[in-house]
């Protein structure tokens, strides 16, 4: 069965990156990952992205702010995960977890310092090898 994500690294203007950890009540529980959820029918990955990082942590980026960055295809034991994953430098709101999740930023170098969930691991190694640290940003 393929199952279709989508993924959001936010950066902030300090150039860091957020992380959110699973609740415990979730597969994967722990573990941390780019913020980000199931398409829905009928939405593009955008739309999606727009609305999933309202639902969890209360931001409401423009979809034009999205820039598409790299995508994964994963082998799960039940299913097969594809998901592209977005870099957003531009949001309203201060991100809040509203899902039961911890929320940490994390410079990109330091990115798989964290137990990652296995899909978002070669997101990760290409983010901190085509994202340098301390690269800062106008917001």
């Amino acid at each position: 069965m393929l199952k279709l994500v989508v993924a959001c690294a936010l950066i902030d203007r300090d150039g860091r990156i957020l992380m959110s950890q699973r609740p415990t009540d979730k597969d994967h529980a722990g573990l941390w990952e780019f913020p980000g959820g199931k398409i829905e029918k009928g939405e593009t990955p955008e739309q999606a992205l727009r609305r999933e990082l309202w639902e969890e942590l209360g931001l409401e980026p423009c979809e034009r702010c999205f820039q598409a960055f790299s995508f994964v295809s994963h082998e799960y034991a039940d299913f097969h995960l594809l998901m592209p994953l977005y870099l957003c430098r531009q949001w309203d709101g201060i991100a809040r977890p509203k899902e039961g999740q911890t929320i940490k930023w994390v410079f990109p170098d330091r990115l798989l310092d964290l137990d990652l969930v296995p899909a978002d691991i070669p997101l990760a190694q290409e983010i901190r090898d085509r994202i340098p640290k301390g690269q800062r940003y106008a917001k």
